[in-house]
Order: C-alpha cells, then sequence, then structure tokens
C-alpha cells in the first residue's frame, strides 16, 4: 500500500504540471475531502503542483474530530486523545447530523450510537449538542471549525492565505443538507467553488491521468466508494465531445455520471459496531461489570474494534486487548476474521445492491464497465469478494482510494479558479432527488392539481430549465417538490426528510397582463427560471411574465406624424413618381440606340418598379414583451440559517478562535522562556563563555536565570504572555553581549583564514593581469596601467590593514570590546572582490580588435590598431596607419564604386591577421 502511495504521488508530480500551468499571481485554492470520520486536503499554489496538506503530525489525513478540554479546543489526533478519556466533550461523526430536523431517523440513531452526547432541538428544528449551561453548539458550526481548521494547515503549510476551496459531499446529499455545508463553509471563511458529489471527484482523478484513452467513443468505468458511514457506486461515462467556447467549437473530453446507487446506512463504521458489540458479550461472558454505563469503557472499546477490524483485513486472527477497561481490570479476547464476517453476514448482500441500482439507473448503458475501487471499507476481504462475484471480474485498485476523491476535486478547483489554465475536462453530473413543480389550475369550475417535472432522475446539471403557466391570469402560487423516487429503495426514502422543499408566491399577475394587450399582442404566458447549479442546489433565478407583439411599418408611420411627413416629402422627390409622358421626353432627349438595348432599359425599368412595390409592403416585425413578476420563496423543510443566527454562530467561532491565538501564542512565550533560561545556564558555566563576560556580568546571569527559572515553578506557570515576554527580554539583554563576543571570538579564525585565502587569490591574479597590458602584451592589452595600479593599492592596503587588526585584537582580552569584527572582514573582502570581479569580467568580454579599412586616391589600407603595418608599401600608408592607432574603429558608410567586387588586401606577414 505504501508502495502504491509512492508510485501515485510519483505519478501525479510528473503528469500534473503537464495538465495544469499557473499564473505567478494566481491564488492558492484547496480542496476538502471531508467524510463522516477523516478530512483529506488538496492544494494548488502558485509554483507547486496539486499535493496533499499534512497535518501537524505531518500525516496526509486528519480525524473529522473536535474536543474542548479545560477551555482547550483541539482537533484530529490530539481530540481523539482527548475523547479516550472525555468522550462527552469530544465531538465526532456529526456531519450525519447536517442539515437535518431533530426527528430525522439518522439523527436517533446518532443518538442511540453515542448515548453521551446531550442533543436537544433547536428553534429551527435542528439538533443541538449542549455542551455546558453556557455554551451550545449546532452541526454547522462543529463543521466550521473543522472546515477553518482545513484552512489553517494549508495556510501553515503554504505560507499564503486561502479563501477559495471545493468540498467533496455524498452524491445522496438533499438540498437542505447542501445549503448547511455552504453555510458551514461560509462561518469558517471559505468562499465554495463547488460541492462535488464525491464520486463525481473521483471520476475526475481517474479521468485526468487517462486524456489520451478518452476520444469519441465512449468507455465506461465503475467506481465503487464503500467509507465510514456510507456506500456509494456510480458509472461514469467518458468520450470527447464538441462544446461551443467564446465563439468556438472545441472538442473536448467530457465525464459524465450517467447511473448511481447508494446506501446511506452501509460502511466500515457499522461493522465496527457490530465488532464493538462482539467484545461487550465477551467481557461479560468473562464476569466483567456493566461496560454500557460507562463512557470512556465504551470509547476504549470502540477504539480497539477499530484496531481489530483494520488488522482482520489482513490476518486471519487478532488479538483483541485493552488495558484497564473498567475497574482496574484488563480485558483480552482472541477474534478471528470469520467471527467477524459472521457478525457482518446481512452486509454483504448489500454491497452488491448498490452496484445493482447503478446499473439500473443507467437504463442500459455502460456495457463493458470496469469496477474500480475506493474508499477505506472497500479494503475488508468479505467485501472485496462479493464486488468480485456480481461483476465477474476481479475490481481493480488502480488509484488511491484514500485521496482519489481529494485530489479530483482540487484538479476542479483548479479549473474554477481565476488563475490557472488547466487541460479541459467537462463534467456532467446527475441528479439523484428528482425535482417537480406542482400547482392548481381551474379546469370548468373545478381546481385540477399539475404536476411538471423540473429535473427527472439522472437529468445531467449543472443546468437552467423554465416552467412555464400559461393559463393564470391571477396571483397564484406552486409549491417544489422532490417526486419520482421509484428508483430509490423503500428503505433510503425515509433517509430524505421531508419532500416538500419550498412554496413560490406570485403576486401582481393580473397587473403585468394588463399593460401588454391588444389584438396584435400574444401572450406566451408566467415563466419561472430554475438553476441547478453545479453544487447540486436549486436555485428560482426570476418570474417573468412574456408576450410576443406583432409590429407592421405601416403600425409604425401610423404612430409616428413626422413618418407621414417624411414619407410625403419623399414621394415629392422620388423618381418613380414621374408621369409616362415625362418619361417619354426624357427618352426622346437621348440618342436613338438599338431597338434591343430599347428592350433591355424597358425589362430594368419594369423590375424596378415591382422591388419598389416590394418594399412599401409592411413587414411584420415580432417584438417580445417581459414583465417581470414579484415572489416570494418560502423554504418548507428545513429552515436555513438567518441573518442574526449566522452573525451569532460567526461571534462564537470567532471568540473561539481568539482564545486559540492567545493560548498558542502563551504557550510559545512560555517555551522561548523556559528553553532560553535552560540554554543560558548551560552556557554560562562553559568556561568559553564565561570568559567573555566580567565576573560581575556572569554572576548577574546565573542570579538572574535562577531566579526566572524558580519562579516559572511557581506562581510563574500562570502568567500571562506580556510577563513571559518581557522577562526573555531583560534575559537576553543581559546575556546577549557575552554570547555575541562570544561569536565572534568563535567566527573570527575562519574569517581571517577566508580573506588571506582572498588575499593569495588576488596577488595571483595580479601577476597574471600584469601580462595582459600594452606594454607587456601589444596583441593583448586587456587592461589599462591605472587599472593594474588601483588593484595592486587595494590588495597592499587590504594586507596592511589586516595584519595591524589582527595585532591590536590579540592584544586584548576577550571580554573587552571586538575590534576585529567578523563584520569588518566581510567588508574588505567584499571591496577587494569588487575590484577583482571587475578586472575578470574586462577579461572575459574581450576581444581582439578588428582591422579598419580605409580608401584613400583609389587605394586601399588596411589599418589594425595597435599594428602599425600597411598594405600598399609606402611611407604616406605607414604615417597614415601610426596615426589611426589612438582611434576607435570606424567602418565606412559610403563606398566608391569601383564597378567590380570590393576586396580586403591582408599583409601576409601576420598570420593572425590573416584568419580574418
Amino acid at each position: 500500500m505504501a508502495l502504491n502511495i509512492k508510485m501515485y504521488s510519483i505519478l501525479c508530480s510528473i503528469l500534473v504540471p503537464l495538465l495544469l500551468s499557473q499564473n505567478a499571481e494566481a491564488a492558492a485554492v484547496i480542496s476538502i475531502d471531508l467524510g463522516s470520520e477523516w478530512m483529506k486536503i488538496g492544494i494548488v499554489s502558485p509554483g507547486v503542483p496539486m499535493e496533499i496538506v499534512l497535518n501537524k503530525e505531518s500525516k496526509r489525513k486528519t480525524p473529522a474530530v473536535v474536543a474542548f478540554r479545560d477551555g482547550v479546543r483541539t482537533f484530529g489526533e490530539d481530540a481523539v486523545n482527548v475523547g479516550v478519556r472525555f468522550p462527552k466533550n469530544t465531538y465526532k461523526f456529526f456531519l450525519d447530523l447536517l442539515g437535518k430536523s431533530f426527528d430525522h431517523p439518522l439523527v436517533k440513531a446518532y443518538k442511540e450510537r453515542f448515548p453521551y452526547y446531550d442533543l436537544v432541538e433547536s428553534d429551527r428544528g435542528t439538533p443541538v449538542f449542549v455542551h455546558d449551561e453556557n455554551t451550545k453548539f449546532t452541526p454547522e458550526e462543529l463543521v466550521a471549525q473543522l472546515l477553518a481548521k482545513a484552512k489553517e494547515f494549508a495556510e501553515i503549510s503554504h505560507g499564503q492565505p486561502i479563501s477559495e476551496c471545493v468540498i467533496t459531499v455524498p452524491g445522496y446529499f438533499n438540498q437542505a443538507e447542501r445549503r448547511a455545508l455552504k453555510d458551514a463553509a461560509a462561518l469558517a471563511g471559505l468562499n465554495v467553488l463547488q460541492l462535488i458529489n464525491d464520486y463525481t471527484a473521483i471520476g475526475i482523478n481517474y479521468g485526468i491521468f487517462r486524456r489520451k484513452e478518452i476520444n469519441e467513443t465512449a468507455w465506461y468505468t465503475l467506481f465503487y466508494d464503500m467509507g465510514a458511514v456510507s456506500t456509494k457506486a456510480a458509472l461514469v461515462e467518458y468520450k470527447t465531445v464538441k462544446i461551443k467556447e467564446k465563439g468556438y467549437v472545441e472538442t473536448v473530453p467530457q465525464l459524465q455520471v450517467i447511473g448511481v446507487g447508494f446506501d446511506r446506512t452501509l460502511g466500515g463504521f457499522e461493522m465496527t459496531l457490530r465488532l464493538r458489540e462482539h467484545l461487550i458479550k465477551a467481557w461479560l461472558a468473562n464476569g466483567g461489570g456493566d461496560v454500557r454505563a460507562s463512557p470512556r469503557a465504551m470509547e476504549k472499546l470502540l477504539r480497539e474494534a477499530e484496531r481489530l477490524k483494520i488488522v482482520l483485513s489482513a490476518n486471519t486472527e487478532h488479538y483483541a486487548q485493552i488495558e484497564n477497561l473498567l475497574d482496574d481490570k484488563d480485558f483480552k479476547v482472541l477474534v478471528t476474521r470469520a467471527e467477524f464476517e459472521e457478525l457482518c453476514s446481512d452486509l454483504w448482500s448489500r454491497v452488491s445492491g448498490v452496484i445493482q441500482r447503478a446499473v439500473a439507473s443507467a437504463a442500459g448503458s455502460g456495457e463493458g464497465a470496469k469496477l474500480v475501487l475506493a474508499g477505506g471499507a472497500a479494503r475488508a476481504p468479505a467485501v472485496h469478494e462479493a464486488l468480485r462475484k456480481v461483476v465477474g471480474h476481479e475490481p481493480a485498485r488502480s488509484i488511491n482510494a484514500d485521496e482519489a476523491a481529494t485530489m479530483g476535486a482540487v484538479y476542479r478547483a483548479a479549473s474554477l479558479a481565476t488563475g490557472y489554465k488547466v487541460a479541459p475536462l467537462n463534467v456532467r453530473d446527475a441528479v439523484l432527488l428528482p425535482i417537480q413543480v406542482v400547482f392548481t389550475r381551474n379546469v370548468d369550475g373545478n381546481e385540477k392539481l399539475i404536476k411538471r417535472t423540473l429535473f427527472g432522475p439522472m437529468n445531467p446539471y449543472p443546468q437552467k430549465k423554465v416552467i412555464t403557466f400559461n393559463k393564470h391570469t391571477d396571483d397564484f402560487s406552486f409549491n417544489v417538490n422532490y417526486a419520482e423516487l421509484d428508483h430509490i429503495p423503500s428503505t433510503e426514502l425515509k433517509y430524505i426528510g421531508s419532500l416538500n422543499l419550498s412554496q413560490v408566491i406570485l403576486s401582481g399577475v393580473s397587473e403585468a397582463l394588463a399593460k401588454h394587450v391588444g389584438d396584435n399582442v400574444e401572450h406566451k404566458g408566467i415563466k419561472a427560471h430554475f438553476n441547478m447549479d453545479d453544487s447540486g442546489i436549486l436555485n428560482l433565478i426570476n418570474v417573468e411574465f412574456v408576450a410576443e407583439k406583432t409590429i407592421t411599418e405601416e403600425d409604425d408611420d401610423k404612430d409616428s406624424t413626422l413618418s407621414k411627413i417624411g414619407s410625403t416629402i419623399s414621394k415629392l422627390f422620388s423618381s418613380d413618381s414621374e408621369t409616362p409622358e415625362k418619361a417619354e421626353e426624357k427618352a426622346e432627349d437621348k440618342p436613338k440606340e438599338s431597338e434591343k438595348n430599347e428592350t433591355k432599359a424597358n425589362e430594368t425599368t419594369s423590375e424596378k418598379q415591382n422591388a419598389t412595390e416590394t418594399e412599401n409592403k409592411p413587414k411584420p416585425k415580432v417584438v417580445v414583451l417581459k414583465e417581470p413578476i414579484k415572489n416570494e420563496e418560502q423554504i418548507l423543510n428545513l429552515q436555513p440559517l438567518s441573518q442574526e443566527q449566522f452573525k451569532e454562530s460567526k461571534n462564537k467561532i470567532k471568540e473561539l478562535n481568539i482564545i486559540d491565538k492567545k493560548r498558542v501564542e502563551r504557550e510559545s512565550a512560555l517555551n522561548n522562556l523556559e528553553a532560553f533560561v535552560v540554554d543560558a545556564q548551560l552556557k554560562i558555566d562553559m568556561e568559553e563563555y564565561a570568559e567573555c563576560g566580567t565576573q560581575e556580568q556572569i554572576e548577574e546571569i546565573k542570579k538572574l536565570c535562577s531566579e526566572t527559572s524558580e519562579w516559572l515553578y511557581d506562581e510563574g506557570y500562570e502568567a500571562d504572555t506580556e510577563t513571559y515576554e518581557a522577562k526573555l527580554a531583560l534575559l537576553r539583554e543581559k546575556t546577549n553581549p557575552i554570547f555575541y563576543k562570544h561569536w565572534e571570538h568563535r567566527e573570527r579564525p575562519d574569517a581571517v583564514a577566508a580573506i588571506r585565502n582572498m588575499l593569495n587569490s588576488s596577488q595571483e591574479f595580479l601577476k597574471m593581469a600584469k601580462n595582459l597590458t600594452k606594454d607587456a602584451n601589444s596583441e593583448r592589452d586587456v587592461f589599462t596601467d591605472v587599472e593594474i595600479d588601483v588593484l595592486e593599492k587595494k590588495i597592499t592596503e587590504t594586507q596592511s590593514w589586516l595584519n595591524k587588526a589582527i595585532d591590536d585584537q590579540n592584544q586584548l582580552k576577550k571580554n573587552e570590546d571586538i575590534k576585529l569584527t567578523v563584520d569588518s572582514i566581510r567588508e574588505k573582502m567584499s571591496n577587494l572582490d569588487r575590484e577583482v570581479k571587475y578586472l575578470v569580467n574586462k577579461m572575459k568580454i574581450w576581444r581582439p580588435k578588428k582591422p579598419v579599412k580605409k580608401e584613400s586616391d583609389n587605394k586601399t589600407e588596411t589599418v589594425i590598431e595597435n599594428e602599425k603595418e600597411t598594405t600598399p608599401d609606402t611611407a604616406d600608408g605607414a604615417e597614415k596607419a601610426e596615426n589611426q592607432e589612438e582611434k576607435p574603429e570606424v567602418l565606412p558608410e559610403q563606398k566608391e564604386d569601383t564597378g567590380g567586387e570590393e576586396t580586403l588586401q591582408i599583409s601576409d606577414d601576420n598570420p593572425e591577421h590573416s584568419e580574418l
């Protein structure tokens, strides 16, 4: 398993940068795979590929647990440890309560599983945890604290603020549950880009690494995800489709969910509970006391049952053992895999039922689908065997079962966030809980109930829908409900909750209709616009009355007096209004042409007249008229948080965060002070530190450290942050001079050795540089005499300063003020290095100077700087070459036309120049 995770991480590091490009200014975004038992976090940020965020224990997943003890709030592993001793103060599996009423069957089951929690009904009808007489926590508040901790882990890990995320949810979550989760994210300070179904996120993760396999021929994969409390199966289709993007058609790969099956109560936790019950019976059979009456003992048994379940997945038998389970008695019993499978024998048939429902809901599609496993509970051998029997082949484990949803969700987050460009993957999810609109209509004097399907089973989303009411002329209302639930097992229907979602009341209908009446106005009805967004949440966008008005140009003219006048003036100046006589007179004035041309002219005139008559005919034009209808939507099932309730919860979480921040600051200040006192005491007792201070200084520091240490372990343990910081500042003030002198004496030998090495290297470079001057080598005059003199002077000055400074420092005691500091040595080294680097860079860019062509008196000369040679063997040429020696090289812009190819004569006496 560890090898698979390692290989998976390597694959992600190679392939993900190819699929994802980032803008340096993009903000980091995260995904949160929030389960009932565990929480995993993915992140993508500029310059960093998609990866899993580690918690403070450097683990890749965190228990979804929050604990409170003695004013200290803890999360994850720390909270789990608190829960063993104080179960009532440790909250877990609270995601199962989100968006549910107090009388919901799952809430009742939760109270039976965890009887030590004090759950009461809130004003909204939801369950609330009573923590103490002054504090209560709603499920939204607990989930928000967990999401805020996930946000904190990501910010600490990558050192930048996080504000946007994608959160995974079970696909069976209804509207109330999804809205409640978005409220919890808002309380945590997170903007939710999308609530993505967990199996869809798994499908994304599976598809992005197989993009090359996706083409116009559809292929299918069946994902089976068994988690802690529920099981889902999704049949997914992969193929390429053509979509219109930014004005042009593009072929992109598409993931579409075409079939889903689920079981809300089939999961690993149910197996753990049955195993715990088996352990309780074994304890009682050995004469143990009433363990059910002890929440602490029940929590110990639950932890041991979970550990035992995991071990039995790989072993045929194992001992369960708990020290001091109850009344100072230990517990130990052997449990075999056969016993465990017998305890859960009725669950194995439900394993295959989830797959059968997923295939059935796909309506015959998905032939040849490959089964891929996800979720930790699917590792049980009995589950594996049941799946193999139902699909007829060995289930594949080609994805990371724990992290596939997290990585798929973070890829989706990058595609939705600004600043990232990802390889396109069109995602189409499916509606599990169909929604319909119900309203009444008067038919022959009787009210008739009308039902219209808005989103049917397995309808893809995101998608917009419009419902038209074309028979209503007065104010009315309609309901939005769940319906057409035949594909959902009867055992699951009770978990959906209330089937009535909302009621929409419309007002001002008759007034809107009265504004648009007439023979040329046709009413198209009242249209309600709905949107199922990519989070699976239904939104009523708006309601409007729509009519079509037919308008002709003649109607436009009647409506405008100016149009009439303009038409009259137009007729007066129109050439078509000329009489036949005038037309004949004009024709007579023209020169006579052939009979053929006259016939052609007449035909042309006739065509113009017909075209004019056609243009003068009024053309009908249809104008769409829209009138907004006032609407009020009333939630009929679980009421969402009101603004006042949201603000109250926000302030409660803010106060907890402030308390945590102050506690962390105080603990850090205390730890820093304790560590410094111990460190100072150890150092002051060492001779190498003691000789850096006077006797009075050493005694004062020892006394101060001793007093501070005694104070810390007495009344100082309860002091505030400011007191700790003040005492630490006083200690540093007293010890810093000694610690500084010790550091100087320790680092000085290395610094002196470094500057001496630099002086030696500089001397060697100076010797070489002197051979690259004009006087030493006329062909390679890289450096001037001035530059050589400057470097030589700098070397001499530095050497003299170093020798004197060392002598002065050696005459001082170690507790006296430092004269030869490391910083002064570094400064001298920097100055010398600057001079050497200047000459080194000049030597790198130096090139031999090219010859200069010079034309005079129809003769071509080659003048080479620093070389007094000319091609023509004349004294005048030599003199001119000598005069050119100190001038920069100039190439002539204009050349005389010699009537042929220009040649450059090179002296044969100098082979170096002949290379030109």
